[in-house]
């Protein structure tokens, strides 16, 4: 007869530890909404019933952003990886897309090497970017225009900027009718970030733990036999991380292979 066994504390613990972080980043994306989503105001001109036209100026919504996003992208140890506004190409004068993005600096990347600077994202340089004309279908855009709330996209290799697993975090920006979403401020996030700021708390725990998505996807794991990105199996004990898509798996397995 199987028992039930209670929770290790490390493992909650751990749950902890991770809604704590996401809640972190949840408002610093809030922050950062509110002075785009005032940038962004004088310039909308039309608002019809499912979407919202305007002439915002570019360069005046840029050096907004910028000036929102950079500084935390040159911190000491970044927690972002890249960050910015993305906005429906609609209210961008003279734009069907635009792309307030920002990667913080990068070392040894495989696409544009050593920087020890931010850069912008300049997707007219990169001939693999058509897809990203398209964006409202992509999840870190269809999601909040959907649900009107923040997301977590991931885990993910980024094949455009940092050839890495990240995670994309995104939430609305609206028109000032506070109805009509405009785009979405967002923020990346490696998941070798997520290990140096949590991998220490999983360790804590006498059993392997796994972080996984909604969709059982590993994100981080204590359990050797489990890699970012794999699908996690049947485990002991489920732990919900509050206010976010994750969970922690106590004594994972990995999935079964068809």
């Amino acid at each position: 007869m199987r028992t039930e066994q209670p929770t290790p504390a490390a493992a909650l613990d751990a749950a902890v530890a991770v809604s704590r972080l996401f809640a972190e980043v949840f408002e610093q994306l809030a922050a950062w909404r509110s002075p785009i989503e005032q940038a962004i105001a004088p310039g909308i001109r039309e608002i019809a019933s499912d979407t919202a036209v305007g002439e915002v100026r570019p360069a005046e919504l840029d050096q907004v952003v910028a000036g929102l996003v950079l500084p935390l992208l040159v911190e000491p140890e970044p927690r972002y990886v890249g960050a910015g506004f993305i906005a429906d190409g609609e209210i961008v004068r003279g734009r069907d897309v635009h792309f307030a993005w920002w990667l913080g600096p990068l070392a040894d990347n495989p696409v544009l090497g050593s920087t020890d600077a931010p850069t912008r994202l300049d997707l007219s340089t990169r001939g693999y970017t058509e897809y990203l004309r398209d964006f409202r279908s992509l999840e870190w855009y269809r999601i909040p225009s959907t649900t009107r709330q923040a997301h977590v996209t991931g885990p993910y290799v980024d094949h455009l900027c940092t050839c890495d697993y990240l995670l994309t975090l995104t939430m609305p920006v609206h028109a000032p009718d506070g109805e009509r979403m405009v785009g979405v401020v967002g923020a990346d996030i490696t998941v070798r970030r997520l290990e140096a700021e949590l991998l220490a708390g999983f360790l804590a725990a006498e059993t392997p733990l796994a972080l996984v998505n909604a969709d059982a996807r590993v994100v981080l794991s204590t359990e050797p036999a489990l890699q970012v990105g794999q699908l996690a199996g049947d485990a002991a004990t489920t732990i919900a991380c509050e206010g976010t898509p994750f969970r922690v798996l106590v004594a994972p397995s990995a999935a079964a292979r068809p």
